[in-house]
């Protein structure tokens, strides 16, 4: 297992969001390139990247903050979501330089566009399941959709999408451990690989996460408010 830190922006700074809630948010860094140049420099690979701004409007509006980081070289696998809902948006981030592409809203309400989308950029594109309870949400969370999380996951795990990005809601910016239950579920029902998001705080989340098989896990708050070292997390996790 791995780990991804989490750099979400808004307004081209890092911030965290409680349960995705727009109005509570804790800024904790003017810089982002430079808070990703302090996790390269603690051992992480991947760097996961939230354009908030543009998962709650539609669009992508943080690209150029987006861009800097990929451009400042680092040595950083990216992976990139928030806003991503046409073609060209897909284009605009892989032509950045962003190693792939989180689909979360567009992928759940439109899923031949998606299912074409992953045909055209195959291991690019990672499919973004947010939920509150065993329903995907969308349009940045403030709606609950009609779809089981377990069945979607089912349906979009037969084409060849890179990750399948699993975030309870309802975990995320708590700092009270992720959903471990349904975490496991989801990696157990589907072939693709399952990276956990929501409420990693602690080295002891992340050994009971290992033993899911999940592939990754996204941290964010805990890095930035202390609880978790990611030298410590990235040992925990065997990679």
């Amino acid at each position: 297992m791995y780990i991804l830190p989490a750099i979400d922006l808004m307004d081209g700074k890092c911030v965290r969001l409680i349960q995705g809630d727009y109005h509570k948010q804790m800024v904790y860094r003017d810089n982002p390139v430079d808070q990703a140049a302090e996790f390269r420099q603690a051992g992480a690979q991947w760097l996961h990247v939230v354009d908030l701004d543009g998962a709650k409007i539609g669009k992508s509006v943080n690209a150029d903050t987006i861009a800097a980081i990929v451009n400042a070289d680092l040595g950083l696998k990216v992976e990139v979501g928030g806003g991503i809902r046409d073609e060209d948006s897909i284009k605009r981030m892989l032509n950045a330089g962003v190693d792939r592409v989180i689909i979360g809203t567009r992928a759940v309400n439109d899923f031949g566009w998606f299912t074409q989308m992953v045909e055209k950029y195959p291991n690019k594109l990672v499919l973004g399941l947010d939920a509150r309870g065993s329903k995907v949400a969308i349009e940045g969370w403030t709606q609950e959709g009609s779809h089981s999380l377990l069945e979607f996951a089912k349906q979009a795990a037969h084409m060849p999408i890179a990750a399948i990005i699993y975030t309870d809601i309802s975990k995320d910016g708590m700092m009270a451990g992720p959903n471990f239950e349904r975490t496991g579920e989801l990696a157990a029902a589907v072939s693709v690989p399952v990276i956990a998001s929501g409420g990693v705080t602690t080295l002891e989340d992340i050994k009971k996460l290992a033993p899911l098989q999940v592939e990754g896990a996204i941290v964010g708050r805990a890095l930035y408010e202390g609880t978790l070292d990611l030298k410590d997390a990235i040992a925990a996790a065997g990679r």
